[in-house]
């Protein structure tokens, strides 16, 4: 895949993607929770939902590849502008929380994107926090 390249909407469901499939497996949760998120939330206005099928059949490719995690990463922070970096970061959380709790797998992962994405280490734990925040049950 030689030219792969991704849009702003596309590289946000790839850092979904990456995040559910860091473990090997995607689980109903995982998937039920980026078919949500795509649908809710405002940067995805103007994407359509059956969009999710064509960027994940891309990110399980690249991860097929040697280096394929180095370089989905890097082809998620070349199309975000700066501003949606956190955004991407904060979904990626999203996604390791959506069954629970985050698999080693996903935490290995979600430490290799924050720093292929260059955030602020300030900004990454208050990303945690909140959703660890919004996924605690009595």
């Amino acid at each position: 895949m030689p030219n792969t390249r991704f849009n702003p909407q596309e590289a946000l469901v790839c850092a979904m993607v990456l995040t559910a499939a860091s473990d090997q497996h995607m689980t109903d949760a995982e998937v039920n929770m980026m078919s949500r998120l795509v649908q809710e939330l405002p940067v995805f206005s103007d994407f359509a939902p059956a969009g999710i099928a064509s960027v994940t059949e891309i990110c399980l490719r690249l991860l097929d590849e040697e280096d394929g995690i180095e370089r989905a990463c890097r082809l998620v922070y070349d199309a975000l502008p700066t501003r949606l970096r956190e955004t991407a970061y904060l979904l990626a959380c999203e996604v390791a929380a959506a069954d629970g709790e985050a698999t080693q797998g996903e935490l290995r992962f979600l430490q290799e994107f924050s720093q292929a994405l260059e955030l602020d280490r300030l900004v990454k734990a208050a990303i945690e926090r909140a959703a660890r925040a919004r996924y605690q049950v009595i």
